[in-house]
């Protein structure tokens, strides 16, 4: 195991959900994964298919009514150690849809949230940050793990 975390621990994979998210923040997640400036993957990082594969969860929006069980099982899917990062000013506090009858987030109703990135959107720069810390909790995580 211990041989795992020290190779594992270089290449953390990072996992997107989308909980009823406008899409602002989606968008500022893609320009992290395809524009050179903010690339993601100089962290040492890249975003995977599968939330079985995961390490990182990234989850955006204020988590809607009508797809609050969806997250739910994908969340449970990802192994743990894992990290989850609130991207957006939606997954931790509703933003500006907080009081609609149709949001049952912010997230942290449902999920331990280790990293928030406020900001609506965030800037890139934010979430480069963001994604950076959740990376050092996961390396603290697999070595308690091992």
């Amino acid at each position: 195991m211990a041989l795992f975390s020290n190779v594992a621990a270089r290449s953390p994979w990072l996992y997107r959900i989308n909980a009823g998210s406008c899409n602002g923040c989606d968008v500022e997640l893609a320009t992290t994964a395809c524009i050179p400036r903010f690339d993601v993957e100089r962290l040492g990082c890249q975003y995977c298919g599968s939330p079985k594969h995961a390490d990182i969860v990234l989850i955006t929006g204020p988590l809607t009514a009508r797809v609050k069980e969806k997250v739910l099982r994908v969340y449970q899917e990802i192994p743990d150690p894992k990290v989850t990062v609130a991207v957006g000013i939606c997954p931790i506090s509703g933003g500006v849809f907080r009081d609609s009858y149709a949001i049952e987030g912010p997230i942290d109703r449902y999920f331990d949230v280790d990293v928030n990135i406020p900001g609506c959107p965030p800037r890139p720069q934010a979430i480069l940050e963001g994604v950076a810390q959740a990376i050092e909790i996961w390396k603290q995580r697999l070595q308690e793990a091992s």
